[in-house]
């Protein structure tokens, strides 16, 4: 006949449930519960996901109408005419071919094009060293690699996950350049040798400060704050600067001999973290001790462990040259990603230690020029708000802390390499609670003040914005660390010891261009992993607006205090989620407009119109909040999946 209708196919195919319990078995070891949803709901589920959303994902909603079909097919016509039957069934194939996404897993995503950056963490090298050879004789006689998945492994390339063996010469020729590198820059360490002296030396050439010489500032704080005698702080802190000089040196001498360096060099560093709280817990009525304390404790740690090699770190991960993560497309760690933060970090010092220095006394007036405080109180509202009930809460001045955390970020921002999301965890760990979570805190508190305190405070407003966009610039790094922990984790080796030591990976890639190279280039790779979609600068401009409200619609009380509060948090959370890798925390604001819809409602001091307008910036900013928006083209390896 001219056609001749046949079918072709499994007689019992499995329906999806059944699909669903073998793999779940194939790859867990264990059955999963398959959830079964009304096929409307997910539908529309999908569809959110789709076309709100943003999401990328395979599954459309057209595919959702034909999930419940099982198909019986009758092949007895392909039987009987062609003597056909199949060779193959899905309830039988499917643990192969999960198990050889399991043995491969870049490799089976990229055989299917799918995102393999997903599982780049996940990888297994295919072969191990000793059997490089026997691959490398394979392919020059022309074999094709098949994986027992079905996967032609020749196509794919060399894989990352393998790694070339060193030979002893290169290996040699590395500690050489190792040991020169550590000789050429112990120079600092004598320079720490003599900051020690330096420092010790310091209390003989002081002024003499007696509660007579200090100025009326600091007479003052010594009575509000119940602090003792000026003079007795004073020669604590003199006490504290001859000893800590006299532990610097010693400590110096004591790193430069191999036996002790690792250890002698850690101990110069927590010295210089002493010198920062030092004036703070005796309340320094001397600005000269202070700022000594300050530069001289910057100093020892920088060349204690910046410049000179950190002691300490796995020799393995040092030598690996693989600086970007395995399904990243670019290094979290570089100079241009990190140097936002410093120049964050630095204007965050500056308006902290202006604050600080009030707050001991050193200065009588701050700058302040926008907000004058209440009228009963002739100071202006930078020092009320530094000299309120909730500064007083804190055994030492709150504007020091401020000090002494943006003093250890831009040390920590600065130090090591652009492989340090691998080679220093415990530091990039430290700097992301730095930066991130005290960040957030310190935000709050900020933006707090006008309700406990009723007024603003300019130096206090620069430096939350300074911390604010820090956040996002330092996010993508600590995510790098995180699945590197993890990786590391699965693979058996000890975790304690990979956090404080680094190591190598397997796979990744090396990335030696030069990002300083131009402004041009600096900024391109600085914003890698980072977008401002439309509606996130929309939702910005909601927040500030709402913040305006009590000026602009005359919303009162509790209203208005809500308003602010909300409007400062929209901020906070649309340009944390400026990051890529951050991106869902947009949906907080889902749960700021509802309570802006709700609020006219539940709370007093809004007129008709303010009561509209909540309404309906409620409503905006949750259909903002919903989109993804427009994302590079970067990868974050298994993050991908929650970049949505």
């Amino acid at each position: 006949p001219a056609e001749l209708p046949l079918l072709i196919g499994e007689p019992d195919a499995p329906g999806y449930a059944e699909i669903q319990d073998i793999v779940g078995e194939a790859l867990h070891g264990e059955g999963w519960k398959t959830i079964r949803i009304p096929q409307p709901l997910a539908k529309a589920g999908i569809i959110l996901q789709n076309e709100a959303l943003g999401s990328d994902d395979f599954i459309q909603p057209w595919m959702i109408d034909s999930s419940n079909d099982h198909y019986i097919l009758d092949v007895s016509r392909a039987r009987s005419l062609l003597g056909w039957e199949p060779k193959h069934n899905l309830r039988d194939t499917l643990p192969t071919i999960v198990a050889a996404l399991k043995r491969h897993p870049r490799a089976w995503y990229r055989n299917n094009k799918l995102n393999e950056n997903l599982v780049a963490w996940n990888d297994n090298p295919i072969s191990k060293p000793a059997e490089a050879d026997h691959q490398a004789e394979a392919a020059v006689a022309g074999t094709t690699r098949m994986d027992h998945g079905g996967m032609n492994l020749s196509k794919m390339g060399p894989e990352p996950g393998v790694a070339a063996k060193s030979s002893h010469t290169g290996h040699s020729d590395h500690m050489t350049m190792m040991d020169r590198d550590e000789r050429r820059a112990r120079w600092a360490l004598y320079a720490n040798i003599g900051l020690g002296l330096w420092l010790a030396s310091s209390p003989l050439i002081y002024d003499s400060v007696t509660t007579e010489s200090v100025g009326e500032a600091a007479r003052f704080v010594t009575v509000d704050r119940g602090l003792p005698s000026v003079e007795w702080r004073a020669n604590a802190l003199s006490i504290s600067d001859f000893v800590s000089g006299l532990a610097i040196a010693l400590f110096g001498v004591l790193s430069l001999w191999p036996r002790t360096k690792t250890w002698a060099q850690w101990a110069v560093a927590f010295v210089g973290i002493w010198l920062f709280f030092a004036p703070l817990i005796f309340w320094s009525p001397s600005a000269a001790q202070y700022n000594n304390n300050l530069l001289i404790g910057s100093a020892v740690i920088a060349l204690s462990v910046l410049v000179p090699m950190m002691p300490g770190m796995s020799m393995a991960g040092m030598m690996d040259p693989k600086n970007i993560p395995p399904g990243w497309t670019y290094s979290p760690s570089t100079d241009a990603q990190r140097l936002p933060i410093v120049a964050m970090a630095l204007i965050g010092l500056l308006t902290s230690r202006i604050l600080t220095a009030y707050q001991l006394g050193h200065i009588d007036t701050v700058w302040e020029p926008f907000f004058a405080g209440s009228l009963a109180d002739p100071r202006n509202g930078t020092e009320e708000i530094i000299t309120s009930d909730m500064s007083k809460a804190w055994p030492i001045p709150d504007g020091g802390l401020g000090t002494v955390s943006y003093v250890l970020e831009i040390l920590m921002a600065v130090m090591g390499t652009r492989d340090r999301w691998r080679t220093m965890p415990w530091m990039v760990t430290f700097f992301g609670i730095l930066v991130i979570p005290l960040g957030v805190v310190s935000i709050y508190f900020i933006i707090s003040q006008p309700i406990v305190i009723g007024t603003w405070s300019t130096l206090a407003l620069i430096a939350a914005l300074a911390m604010l966009i820090m956040i996002p610039f330092a996010l993508d790094e600590v995510i790098a660390m995180g699945q590197f922990l993890a990786w590391a984790k699965r693979r058996g080796k000890p975790l304690i010891r990979t956090f404080f030591q680094g190591d190598a990976v397997e796979a990744g890639a090396e990335d030696a261009s030069d990002v300083m190279a131009s402004p041009s280039t600096f900024w391109a790779d600085a914003k890698r992993g980072l977008t401002l979609p439309w509606t996130l600068a929309a939702s910005i401009v909601l927040g500030a607006f709402l913040m305006l409200t009590r000026v602009i619609l005359g919303n009162e009380g509790e209203m208005a205090n809500s308003d602010h509060v909300v409007g400062a948090l929209v901020i906070t959370v649309a340009i944390i989620a400026t990051a890529e890798v951050a991106r869902a925390l947009r949906f907080i604001n889902v749960a700021f407009g509802a309570w802006l819809v709700a609020a006219p409602f539940l709370l007093t001091g809004a007129g008709p119109l303010g009561a509209i307008v909540s309404v309906v910036v409620g409503i905006a900013l949750i259909g903002l909040s919903l989109p993804r928006g427009k994302r590079s083209p970067e990868h974050y390896a298994s993050w991908d999946k929650y970049v949505i």
